[in-house]
């Protein structure tokens, strides 16, 4: 089993994209499904306050520490395997094993000029990648039901790599529904969708290296991301430093 660390009471599994793809193809050559949670500081602060949240990280299959606030976290814990596990990157990973493998994979979300783009993309990138499909869904609730309809379609596809591109939170209510009743490992990959289609352009790597790439992503949509990562930043360093001064106090 991987090492698993918490950061502000939330799971989060050590390791490197490498370690975490591997355990993925694992699962998915076993066919017995579950899901892979893409935690960064939005995440782990919301499900600070969020139950459903918490537990639907929990029974993640692997929890990645995508933003290096986390993997900082987890070193100052003794972590020391602790490295960044980005949505994008790992993605990008477990495409190019795929095409090798010739697993089949399976893309759930993002709106139409998205996949549009993503076929495309996938299709210069990845010519051997088995494709089993690739759905724009309609616009679905936070918390949506499970829909026989959308289970037949993708256990029928054979996929046994289920890209889901719904955001935080829905994508990881999305998955831990939808976890008993799909074959294939489901991967929450949130804005890698667009990314991968070139629709939003990602941050420099130095800036992602520095954990700044939060600060690009708000100068690029500020009016959509504001609040997640102003007010959710600012809270998730409040409950870090609480938590160093509770520990410090304890030792006295």
């Amino acid at each position: 089993m991987p090492e698993t660390g918490a950061v502000i009471g939330a799971p989060v599994t050590v390791g490197d994209v490498d370690a975490a793809a591997a355990t993925i193809l694992a699962a998915a050559e076993a066919g017995k499904g579950g899901y892979v949670c893409v935690a960064n500081v939005h995440m782990v602060t919301t499900a600070r306050k969020d139950s459903s949240l918490l537990a639907a990280m929990e029974g993640a299959l692997w929890v990645t520490s995508d933003g290096m606030p986390l993997v900082w976290a987890l070193q100052r814990q003794g972590h020391e395997k602790a490295r960044r596990v980005a949505g994008p990157d790992l993605m990008r990973h477990l495409l190019k094993a795929a095409e090798t493998a010739r697993v089949p994979v399976y893309f759930f979300g993002g709106d139409a000029t998205t996949i549009a783009a993503l076929k495309v993309a996938l299709a210069t990138q990845f010519p051997a990648l088995v494709l089993a499909g690739i759905c724009s869904p309609p616009l679905l609730p936070l918390k949506p039901a499970v829909d026989a309809e959308t289970v037949t379609g993708i256990n029928g596809s054979h996929a046994r790599l289920v890209f889901v591109g719904l955001g935080c939170p829905k994508q990881e209510y999305w998955m831990a529904a939808y976890a008993p009743h799909l074959m294939g490992v489901q991967i929450g990959v949130g804005a890698a969708f667009d990314f991968f289609a070139g629709t939003v352009r990602r941050a420099p790597r130095w800036m992602q290296t520095a954990g700044l790439e939060w600060l690009f992503r708000l100068c690029a949509e500020p009016r959509r991301l504001w609040r997640r990562y102003l007010v959710t930043n600012s809270r998730f360093i409040w409950y870090v430093l609480a938590a160093w001064l509770r520990s410090k106090r304890g030792r006295v």
